[in-house]
């Protein structure tokens, strides 16, 4: 039987290097090989986002067009947005009756983010809830597997235990997905933490070549280093765990001119803006192509919809019947 896969991105902004190394490497590899769901979970992104969801539109197409141009196939993947699929909520309803307000409560992320997000009001029901929400992304399509980081692995397990004990009240009916756990290499940001839009440290796919060049060139290299006559850690450097993935041909020249202060980080970080910006062509001479096509994007999500409406439909009519909504 064929592996059936889903994943999805918040669209808050546009895809970066960490993405791109990321879950999106991931799911360009299990298109091939699986029958694939990948969703823009707007609704996800408005539990952090919903006091100003003006650039909504926007960054939904804009991430469906940078999916395209990194490889993603609409013909081997179905591509839907989150709210054109009703079906998710209602179910999400049904699994919040039998969700315990505990389950929510000690989800890792439900804390941390409050305290990163302290200039938003997201003390909300739809932020405590969305892990229960998530829940009926991945059952709504019966998924077998679901691609994860380290970090979302307490939300996945939430999922499982809301199947044991949906299974538990209503007769076997979910099987518990498991975690596809992503081994892609960490991608640091230019202020040396993980690269996220919201900390506001990361290199876009769609920057321009200046752009990528300034970015890399501010990139926190290692602090021990003042002087360009003082020997260097490339471990404790920012930019040469960027040239692992786009300089592994001369990586161990690399790391030896950082030890003997044979080069200085200016002419290291050089070298790796042009190999970021050498290596990113292609996909920004797609990414201009397809947005030559106005409203492509939409097309390829409504392709999508059409492939996962009748999954839904089977999912929730089977739902309504176990809960005595029939």
């Amino acid at each position: 039987m064929t592996q059936r896969i889903l994943t999805g991105y918040r669209p808050t902004g546009k895809l970066h290097l960490g993405n791109l190394h990321g879950n999106l490497r991931g799911m360009i590899e299990l298109q091939e090989k699986a029958e694939c769901f990948f969703f823009i979970a707007d609704w996800h992104a408005l539990t952090t986002d919903y006091q100003d969801p003006s650039l909504l539109h926007a960054y939904i197409e804009e991430m469906v067009l940078d999916w395209l141009a990194a490889g993603i196939d609409p013909d081997k993947a179905a591509i839907y947005r989150q709210s054109d699929l009703p079906e998710v909520a209602e179910f999400q309803l049904y699994l919040s009756m039998i969700t315990p307000l505990g389950w929510l409560e000690r989800v890792p992320s439900f804390k941390e983010q409050q305290e990163q997000l302290q200039g938003k009001d997201i003390a909300t029901h739809g932020f405590l809830g969305y892990p229960v929400l998530q829940a009926a992304d991945i059952l709504m399509v019966r998924a077998d597997g679901v691609p994860v980081g380290e970090d979302q692995l307490p939300h996945l397990e939430l999922t499982r235990e809301i199947v044991r004990r949906f299974n538990f009240l209503y007769g076997e009916t979910f099987a518990e997905p498991r975690s596809l756990l992503s081994h892609s290499p960490r991608i640091p940001g230019t202020d040396g933490r993980k690269m996220s839009k919201s900390y506001g440290n990361y290199i876009s796919l769609t920057d321009p070549p200046d752009e990528i060049k300034r970015k890399v060139l501010s990139m926190i290299t290692d602090p021990a280093r003042r002087t360009r006559k003082d020997p260097g850690d490339p471990e404790k450097c920012s930019a040469f765990q960027l040239h692992k993935v786009y300089s592994a041909d001369g990586l161990a020249g690399i790391a030896e001119k950082c030890r003997t202060a044979a080069w200085g980080c200016v002419e290291c970080k050089g070298i790796l803006a042009e190999r970021v910006v050498e290596s990113l062509l292609p996909f920004q001479e797609r990414r201009r192509e397809l947005e030559s096509r106005p409203g492509f994007a939409w097309e390829v999500m409504e392709r999508g919809l059409a492939k996962v409406k009748p999954v839904a439909g089977g999912v929730l009519a089977d739902v309504r019947m176990r809960m005595g909504i029939d």
